[in-house]
This record gives C-alpha cells, sequence and structure tokens, in this order.
C-alpha cells in the first residue's frame, strides 16, 4: 500500500471540470494531484459551444475552431416555400463559437503541466475524512491524501450526494457531419433552434418538440443535431434520428457523404444542488454547474474555477483548517444565496417548458427572444443578477400572449414547489 505526502488538493476526474479547477488551484500556488481513471491526454468526445461576447470577455477566443456571425433560429411552423413568412428567421445579432476541444484541453492541460502536477491512474473507491486529512483508497491500491478532495467525475459522481428532488430532465441529441446534396442551412450560418415542423404529422406534434441544431463548418461540410431540450424521460437516440432524417427528406436533402455520427448525449439539466454541508467539494457537472435553461457549462468552468480556488487558497493560509471547513468555505464560494436562488428560476422555466405543447413552445422563444439582447443573452450565460433575471422574466411576462401567460401561470407536478425555492434559498 502506498502513501504519498499530505497536498493541498486532491481533483478526481479528468473532464473539463477536474482540468479547470485543477488548473485554477495550480494558478494559486496549491499543490494538487488528479486521480482519474484516464489518461489526461485521452481526447474528450464531445464538441462545445459558447457565446462569441462570452468567450470574448475570458480573452480565450483563440481557443475556438469556428465563430459564425450570421447566427439566427426558426420558430415558425414551416413551409415549403421559402419566402413564407412561416420560414421567417429571428436573427439573434451575436457570435456563437465551438471550441476546438483540444486547444481547450491543452489550455488546462498546460497549467496543470507547468504547475508539475503529479496524475494517478485509477478510480476512487473509498473517502476517509479525518479533521485535517481527506484519504481516498484507490481501485489500485493507493492510499492519496490531501487536505481537500475535489468530485469533478461528472454527473454521475463518485462521492459527491444530492438530495432527491425527482426525476431529472435529459436532454438528447442524434447528430451528423457530412456532406449533402445541397446546403442544410445558409453559407456561414450558425442555428441555434430550428423548430419548424412541417415535416411532422398532426399526431406528431402532439409528441415531445424537438429542434434542429445546424452549422456550415466550411469546406461543403455541414453539422445536423436533431435535439430534445429537455425531458423526463428522454426522447430516445432513435426517435431524434427518425426525426433528422424526415426533416432533411421534407426538405429534400440527401447526404452524399457521411463523415461522423454522434450518437447521442444524455445531459441532465436539472440536477439537484448538492448537500453544501459534505466535507468534500464537487466541480462541475458533479455539483450540478450546468445551465438548466440551456445546457451550458464550459463558460461557467472558466468563470467560477478561479474565484473557487483563490477562496481556497486564503482558506488553506489556516494551517489548522480542517478537511471540512475547507470544503464549506468551497460550497459557499460555488453555491451563493443568489446562484442558488436564479438556479431555482431556470429549473422552473424548464419544468414549465417540458409541459409545453409544440405550438405553445415556439410562441414563448418568440417571446424570449424578443428581450433586449443583453437580456437573453444574459439569461443563457447565467450572468445576469438575480434582480436583472427577475425583471427580464417579468417583462417577458407582461408582453406575452394570453395563451403563453397562462401556459406559465398553470402549476402542475412539483412546478410550485421550484418556484418557492427562489424564496426559500
Amino acid at each position: 500500500m502506498n502513501t504519498n505526502a499530505l497536498k493541498d488538493a486532491l481533483v478526481l476526474g479528468s473532464g473539463p471540470g477536474a482540468l479547470s479547477i485543477a488548473a485554477a488551484l495550480a494558478n494559486e500556488k496549491l499543490s494538487v494531484e488528479i486521480l482519474s481513471e484516464q489518461s489526461p491526454n485521452e481526447p474528450w468526445p464531445f464538441t462545445y459551444g459558447i457565446w462569441g461576447e462570452e468567450v470574448d470577455e475570458l480573452g480565450l477566443s483563440d481557443l475556438l475552431e469556428h465563430r459564425w456571425i450570421n447566427t439566427v433560429s426558426y420558430f415558425g411552423e414551416g413551409d415549403k416555400d421559402p419566402n413564407s413568412k412561416k420560414n421567417e428567421a429571428t436573427h439573434h445579432n451575436r457570435d456563437y463559437g465551438l471550441f476546438d476541444k483540444n486547444k481547450l484541453q491543452a489550455y488546462w492541460l498546460g497549467q496543470c503541466n507547468k504547475a508539475a502536477i503529479k496524475w494517478h491512474k485509477g478510480s476512487a473507491i473509498n473517502l476517509e475524512t479525518k479533521d485535517l486529512i481527506s484519504t481516498v483508497k484507490t481501485s489500485t491500491g493507493q492510499e492519496l491524501n490531501a487536505r481537500l478532495v475535489i468530485d469533478a467525475t461528472g454527473y454521475k459522481p463518485v462521492f459527491i450526494k444530492a438530495p432527491d428532488q425527482g426525476p431529472i430532465a435529459v436532454q438528447t441529441c442524434y447528430g451528423i457531419v457530412g456532406e449533402f446534396n445541397a446546403p442544410p442551412v445558409e453559407q456561414g450560418q450558425f442555428v441555434l433552434m430550428d423548430y419548424r415542423c412541417d415535416h411532422l404529422e398532426p399526431e406528431e406534434r402532439k409528441e415531445a418538440p424537438t429542434f434542429l441544431y445546424a452549422m456550415d463548418m466550411g469546406n461543403g461540410k455541414f453539422f445536423l443535431e436533431e435535439t430534445s431540450l429537455g425531458l423526463s424521460p428522454p426522447v430516445t437516440l432513435d426517435e431524434l434520428k427518425r426525426r433528422l432524417e424526415k426533416r432533411l427528406e421534407n426538405r429534400g436533402l440527401e447526404i452524399k457523404s457521411l463523415q461522423h455520427e454522434e450518437h447521442g448525449l444524455y445531459l441532465p439539466m436539472n440536477m439537484p444542488i448538492p448537500d453544501l454541508t459534505q466535507p468534500v467539494l464537487g466541480f462541475g457537472g458533479s455539483a450540478g454547474m450546468v445551465h438548466p435553461a440551456s445546457g451550458y457549462m464550459v463558460g461557467s468552468l472558466l468563470r467560477r474555477a478561479p474565484k473557487v480556488a483563490k477562496a481556497l487558497s486564503f482558506a488553506m493560509k489556516d494551517s489548522k483548517a480542517s478537511s471540512a471547513s475547507l470544503a464549506k468555505k468551497g460550497w459557499e464560494v460555488l453555491w451563493p444565496t443568489e446562484l442558488k436562488r436564479k438556479q431555482a428560476i431556470y429549473k422552473f422555466g424548464l419544468e414549465k417548458l417540458m409541459r409545453f405543447e409544440e405550438e405553445l413552445l415556439r410562441g414563448f422563444f418568440i417571446e424570449f427572444f424578443s428581450l433586449p439582447n443583453k437580456k437573453w443573452y444574459g439569461f443563457l450565460t447565467n450572468t445576469l443578477t438575480l434582480k436583472e433575471l427577475i425583471s427580464a422574466m417579468w417583462q417577458m411576462f407582461k408582453k406575452s400572449p394570453w395563451s403563453i401567460k397562462h401556459g406559465l401561470m398553470r402549476m402542475r407536478g412539483r412546478e410550485l414547489n421550484l418556484l418557492l425555492k427562489v424564496f426559500n434559498n
């Protein structure tokens, strides 16, 4: 059995959450080690999007692989006549980017390597916390000691405990990258949401709505993804594939060359905020940091990791600070009261959208994106203050037609309890 010297922090995981917090801790001159089942150089399987302004403010626009100026959505019913008002685009007037995931990974890995962070390969199987020391036993027989353990192992964390708050809404998607007999979107265009439904039969429109997320990747290559925003139980990948194929057929589009098939991402959208009294800290998916209304998280990782690391660095100056007290400080910075209340609003909103039928959902998004640009952008990026968020939602409610007002006011299932959490946190 091997025992390591006491480190400031042991991070579990090797994904974006793990690397972002490990790098931030290292930048605070804390001693850090990482335990993960995979090599730190193992390529990440998924792609990550971000709004242009968001990445510009972070000074990391060089990490983007693609960037689009022409960003639109479609919330009309759809019509085979391209000049029909049912095909009118909602122009977002904002840049949207797609990270080069290899560059993003290398960005954080470079900071970790510069600090000579030691990597341990294996999985964590047990955690024991005794006052000043937390000890993780690994699948390889090691015992790794640290003042604080940070579980960043994703949406099914090893040690993080969270309350059971009912069914988890899951975002699912089926995507393809390829060349087509005609451009499925305009040249240089990014489509955030295409909810046009003219390819569906009347009975199909009564089922869970899905939308097309699409982009021109250049050189005649396009990425198309049929997506369910969030539902419990989730829309199956087979159904998403069927709908995408039907959407393409309706538009007379044929695949000339299929270069990649993405068999789906199961993204939990409304994970509960973890138990904030536990003596282990979470970060990333394990800490419930995904945005319940949009599914975004990378921007949040980039903004919040340095804040958490700075607070932990200050707390660790007290050599007598226990693992539990350090975790408590981390949780306080990660989930302050205002952010918990905002999260409750987002979860309430998602719960509403899951119950909206196709026509009502399209109407909702028309009203949402007619808000002032800064407000809908701040909602999706979680950068509005609580007061600004409530103001934006009230502004949208006031100007919405009665059908949407009624849909928002009608309380079903756990909706009222979710709304009350805005005031009870």
